[in-house]
């Protein structure tokens, strides 16, 4: 049981690439917000290819769970793919961003 605690407390950073229909539908918007409620920091850009990408830094417990609503995204959103890649946190991000 400690080291299931010690895991959702140290930090994680992941790298959240999503398709479907996830631009002109308040995708990055609900990133951000969502981000922000779980404390985490980092940025949701739209790619040239259709796709948003998230970046993610924080508690490996509300990272994981931003994930979950990254999956499900906002009412208008279609998400047909989530792509997460852990890595290490670089503590580059003071806050939660929407990059245009």
């Amino acid at each position: 049981m400690q080291e299931k605690n010690a895991n959702a407390e140290a930090l994680a950073s992941a790298a959240v690439t999503v398709s479907g229909k996830v631009q002109g539908v308040y995708y990055r918007k609900f990133a951000q917000e969502n981000a922000v409620r779980l404390g985490l920091a980092g940025f949701a850009r739209n790619l040239p290819d259709g796709r948003v990408e998230v970046v993610a830094e924080g508690q490996h417990a509300d990272v994981e769970k931003l994930i979950i609503l990254l999956r499900q995204g906002p009412a208008f959103a279609r998400v047909e793919d989530v792509d997460v890649r852990w890595t290490s946190p670089s503590g580059a991000f003071r806050d939660f961003s929407i990059k245009r």
